[in-house]
């Protein structure tokens, strides 16, 4: 039986190999979200997940399209060692609680302990997911939405610690929670569903690595749908501007919080902005 904190490390870790590899998607799809960001009928910079990637490579070579990957690194260690490491215990204690044997697969409770799990690891990543977005969106030469320059992860963190101290490391925590709850919620039930199905019908084996692909992109498709809109509201409220109040107080420039972002989004650019950036995003997390 795994424990706790081997499966926090195994998550993290496995999260981390794959974030390798996607990391260009997501600089793709935050930069798609950012596209247009309360307008209306402007020309496009980019006009897909293949133009950014193309474009970025060309203008800025790996280190654009690899842009945030060490804040990605950490954020991926907290949050998929969160939803790896809690999962189990959560979804025994909540099962336990409404008198349900532990070892039982309940719908609702597997839910439950998902987006319970995703809300753990939102809070403790939030300041690299902050920093990570502001650096993808970062570009010296094709600039979409709001720039924050920095010179690394470190001066990254520093930059928002001078300017606005713990609550700047905490900015847009109520969306990551949101975002990552709907996520987590369909996350792994999804992919325990699919590859129960799979086995159970015999169309793979239950070790066979076709069966981890095809469960891992139902479960990322699963992801796509339900949380893609509450990732565009996340992003664009990481990277708006800010603008200080009389008492000293800095606050988001554009969204007040995540319900006003989407609000504003639907009503200047219609509701198919809260899906751009999706194909990315289907790229980036159904490995």
């Amino acid at each position: 039986m795994v424990s706790t904190f081997e499966s926090f490390g195994i998550g993290g870790l496995a999260a981390c190999t794959a974030v390798t590899v996607s990391n260009p998607f997501e600089v793709a799809k935050v930069r798609l979200q950012l596209q247009g960001e309360l307008q209306h009928g402007v020309e496009k910079v980019y006009k897909n997940v293949g133009d950014v990637l193309v474009k970025t490579w060309r203008n800025e070579g790996i280190g654009g399209i690899q842009r945030g990957l060490f804040p990605a690194y950490i954020y991926q260690m907290l949050l998929n060692g969160s939803r790896l490491g809690f999962y189990e215990p959560f979804r025994r204690g909540i099962n336990r609680l409404f008198g349900q044997s532990p070892d039982e697969q309940i719908a609702a409770t597997s839910i439950a302990s998902g987006a319970s799990s995703g809300m753990v690891g939102a809070m403790l990543g939030n300041p690299f997911f902050l920093i990570k977005a502001r650096m993808q969106a970062y570009s010296p030469v094709l600039p979409v939405g709001t720039q924050h320059h920095y010179t690394s992860s470190l001066d990254a963190l520093r930059s928002v610690w001078r300017a606005e101290r713990f609550r700047g490391l905490i900015r847009g925590m109520d969306a990551a929670i949101i975002r990552t709850a709907m996520g987590s919620s369909v996350q792994l039930p999804s992919y325990n569903w699919t590859k129960r199905t799979l086995v159970e019908h015999g169309w793979g084996r239950a070790d066979s690595t076709w069966t981890f692909l095809a469960s891992s992109a139902v479960s990322g498709a699963c992801v796509c749908v339900v949380m893609q809109p509450a990732d565009t509201a996340l992003t664009r409220m990481y990277n708006q501007p800010t603008r200080q109040l009389p008492n000293g107080r800095l606050v988001g420039a554009l969204y007040s919080n995540p319900i006003d972002c989407l609000w504003k989004t639907l009503r200047t650019e219609g509701a198919l902005a809260w899906y751009k950036g999706t194909t990315a995003h289907f790229l980036r997390i159904a490995p």
